[in-house]
């Protein structure tokens, strides 16, 4: 197995090896991920990069856990987080993942508070605290003044931001986005870019993004390309 990247200094937050993942497509087994590595370390912003349909979406949630790889391991701190039992597996998934997908699956019949706070009252805050870190981070990202909106009347740019603050309202030591300015107009997803930015430094969080956009993507520490299965450093 090829290590795709070396991690900058120090043991690595995550360290991915030997990742597998195949689907089964009309009766033929399709390789999506082969053998795959990676380390990341803490703090880093990372850009995964490659064809479309080329499994960069599947990588994010098996490095998410919310999908297993058919075969692999993934080291947290040193821990394989895949032998976990499932009650637990959720627990770290809550703890440690902030989630940005290109659909902000936001709840609809909820304000632009309520949503920011789902993952604060499923870790078992206190309605209080859960709305208290939720304005605080709200408002960090911009929405003070949309605290009571229902997600429907939002524009889609505060759509995502309110999404973004939802995923770190927990403060997690890892973001994973996947394409989150793929349905925003241009003026919209430099907006989101330029915060997702600046929430990694000042956060220190690892940050990794699946996108095509090749400017985004080079404004992170790193790029890679996954490609036949596997990823590989972009220069």
């Amino acid at each position: 197995m090829a290590d795709a990247t070396p991690v900058p200094g120090g043991a690595p937050l995550l360290s991915a090896r030997g990742l597998c993942k195949r689907f089964v497509n009309g009766g033929t087994s399709v390789p999506v991920l082969e053998d795959l590595d990676l380390d990341l370390a803490a703090g880093e912003s990372v850009a995964v990069v490659g064809a479309s349909g080329i499994g960069k979406s599947t990588l994010l949630h098996v490095l998410g856990t919310l999908e297993r790889p058919d075969r692999g391991r993934l080291l947290v701190r040193g821990e394989d987080v895949l032998a976990y039992p499932a009650e637990r597996l959720a627990r770290f998934r809550n703890e440690t993942i902030g989630f940005v997908f290109q659909f902000h699956h936001l709840l609809p019949e909820f304000t632009a508070l309520e949503n920011a706070m789902m993952p604060a009252l499923i870790h078992g805050l206190s309605r209080r605290e859960a709305a208290d870190r939720a304005r605080a981070v709200l408002g960090r990202v911009g929405m003070e003044q949309r605290l009571s909106f229902r997600v429907n009347r939002l524009s889609g740019g505060e759509q995502q931001r309110v999404a973004i603050a939802r995923a770190l309202v927990l403060r997690p030591p890892i973001l994973l986005a996947d394409e989150p300015t793929g349905n925003l107009d241009r003026a919209n997803g430099e907006e989101v870019h330029r915060l997702l930015l600046e929430l990694n430094a000042e956060m220190g969080m690892t940050l990794v993004i699946v996108t095509h956009n090749l400017e985004l993507a080079a404004r992170l520490s790193r790029r890679v390309t996954l490609r036949d299965g596997r990823l590989a450093a972009v220069d």
